[in-house]
């Protein structure tokens, strides 16, 4: 044994590399595709949301406008108008997807017969890809001859209806799909919640007698409080940036009612041409996102401690 870990850094020596020039050698090419992939087109961003540049313009030179397109940004209307869009659809979609998959998880928790493959049937919306969930539902929601459309007038008696044409019903939709999709991985992270309490803590409840209710908020609640605030942490940034689902559903439409921040981002950039200010408004969507998540990381982390 003590030969063997003395033959090792004698082979090293002999090819001429230490220790920590092999922990550079193995990690370099990682740290490397992460600084050209991560850090370089943030630092690229960031300089220009001070410019006037525009990409369908790669020729002419690019202005410097210090904070004008901030400026501008959180002094729009409209740009406040996609912001509160968003806002609208992350607190529905958070607390369907919350509640749901809360039930879920507690009703699969049961262990009944079956319960292994009601949860595989369960999971099914989660392993399909937006972009055909999309396409799925647009076809579902189509007033001629969408199935939704169908079930409505078997109730109405109306067959003028139609979802994702309606400005009042289109945010709606959205918020239906996205809670279909995703409501299962706020189940399985609640599941994995629930199945991680350990069962003497129920039995010593059971000894002092302690009612259904006094488990549920003493023991249940506590203990699946930290995955509680991971599957808000999550659904909050994907939500917060969800764009292939609702472009493909109804590109921001009737209207701009469905036009969340990320679709209006998207035509500033590559239907305006506005690159200099869609770089802003990245970057002002990225400190959001960033500062609120790091609130949520911060509350878990106290939460843990206790």
């Amino acid at each position: 044994m003590k030969a063997a870990q003395l033959v090792a850094p004698i082979q090293r020596r002999g090819t001429g590399l230490s220790d920590r020039s092999l922990a550079w050698l193995f990690c370099g090419p990682a740290i490397l595709l992460l600084l050209a992939f991560n850090v370089f087109p943030l630092l690229w961003t960031i300089y220009l949301s001070f410019t006037n540049y525009r990409a369908n313009r790669p020729n002419s030179p690019s202005v410097g406008v210090g904070f004008d397109n901030y400026s501008r940004i959180l002094n729009d209307p409209e740009i406040w108008a996609r912001l509160q869009s968003t806002s609208h659809f992350l607190f529905w979609t958070i607390l369907i997807q919350m509640t749901l998959g809360f039930g879920l998880a507690w009703l699969l928790n049961q262990k009944f017969r079956g319960h292994a493959t009601l949860t595989t049937i369960i999971l099914l919306p989660m392993m399909l890809s937006p972009a055909v969930v999309g396409t799925f539902w647009t076809y579902f929601f189509q007033p001629q001859y969408g199935i939704f459309n169908y079930i409505v007038s078997l109730f109405s008696g109306t067959r003028e209806f139609t979802m994702i044409g309606s400005t009042a019903l289109a945010p709606w939709a959205i918020i239906l799909v996205d809670s279909w999709m995703w409501t299962p991985y706020v189940m399985l992270l609640i599941l994995a919640g629930l199945r991680s309490i350990p069962d003497y803590l129920y039995e010593a409840a059971e000894v002092d007698r302690a009612s259904e209710w006094t488990k549920f908020w003493r023991i249940t609640i506590p203990m699946l409080l930290p995955f509680l605030i991971l599957a808000l942490l999550f659904r909050f940034i994907e939500n917060f940036k969800m764009f292939d689902l609702v472009n493909q559903l109804t590109s921001g439409g009737p209207g701009s009612v469905t036009e969340l921040a990320s679709i209006t981002l998207k035509r500033e950039a590559f239907e305006k041409w506005r690159t200099g200010y869609s770089a802003a408004f990245a970057i002002i969507l990225f400190v959001s996102v960033y500062g609120l998540s790091n609130l949520l990381v911060r509350f878990l982390e106290r939460v843990k401690e206790r």
